[in-house]
């Protein structure tokens, strides 16, 4: 699917990436943002499903993963009614969920999309889950084939591997693992990372790379060495995600810099294809 010249909320440039999306593209990782749900905390102002489609016509996405924003605490009604808008057979959604969620509540949202539940859990004063929310709520959603999706620090992927290993369902590292950008793979976490990888329990993210940076835009040279790591070992347990409206940088990132890296860190059409179409499909159950 070809992208084309537009402007687009919370992105820099409005050109089109040089790389050009293959059919049935994923972006795999986005949130939505929408003044009309009822936010505990700040939202990201035109960050809605209407602003979002045009980040699809820049990149050339059909596919997208919608993660609930965290100002949403574990009401995910904006989630599921984002895919509801952008249409089931196109999206799909990871949910933001504590152990008090009924299995009549699980159900509902399994029916309207939701394919794993998410924990943010770098900043106790602010998360909305725990660490020790996890074990409990996998082998809830186990059921459903959903996958854990973790937003955790580095050193706490390496201080609770053995329960990560342990856990009944699929686990999903987001942002290449919030590597510290001194050590980036030589962090013990890059190691329990690979082994899980190895051992086909667990799925990176190559997304995020403003995040895992000093050395920034054009090459984020720094990230694009962990990025080459994970792809050497495993393309095929790899999504990637723009992280659209990227709610993390003060300047927003151009998102077809973004895109185009994914030349840099994949050698081959065959193995972008996988990471963009086939992987999303096997992880978030896309029609073929």
């Amino acid at each position: 699917m070809q992208g084309l010249e537009q402007a687009v909320p919370h992105s820099t440039g409005t050109a089109p990436p040089k790389l050009i999306a293959p059919a049935k593209t994923a972006d795999c990782h986005i949130h939505i943002y929408d003044a009309r749900y009822n936010a505990q905390s700040r939202i990201i102002d035109n960050s809605t499903v209407a602003e979002y489609r045009l980040l699809q016509k820049r990149i050339g996405f059909e596919r997208v993963v919608i993660v609930t924003p965290r100002c949403y605490v574990t009401d995910n009604t904006v989630t599921v009614d984002a895919i509801k808008a952008l249409g089931i057979y196109n999206a799909r959604g990871v949910a933001v969920l504590r152990p008090d969620v009924t299995d009549a509540q699980l159900k509902q949202l399994n029916d309207g999309g939701i394919r794993g539940i998410r924990f943010t859990v770098g900043e106790p004063k602010t998360a909305v889950t725990s660490i020790d929310m996890i074990e409990p709520l996998a082998k809830r959603i186990a059921a459903y084939g959903w996958h854990v999706q973790l937003n955790m620090p580095c050193d706490k992927i390496a201080e609770h591997a053995d329960m990560l290993r342990r856990l009944p369902t699929q686990v999903v590292f987001d942002h290449l693992g919030h590597p510290t950008i001194e050590e980036g793979i030589r962090h013990p976490s890059h190691a329990v990372i690979r082994g899980m990888l190895d051992q086909r329990k667990a799925w990176v993210k190559i997304s995020g790379a403003y995040m895992n940076t000093r050395i920034g835009p054009p090459t984020y040279a720094d990230a694009t060495l962990v990025a080459q790591a994970f792809v050497k070992a495993a393309p095929e347990r790899l999504v990637w995600g723009s992280d659209w409206p990227h709610p993390t940088p003060k300047v927003p990132p151009d998102d077809a810099v973004l895109f185009d890296l994914l030349t840099t860190w994949v050698a081959d059409d065959a193995t972008r294809n996988r990471i963009l179409v086939e992987n999303p499909q096997v992880l978030y159950g896309f029609p073929k």
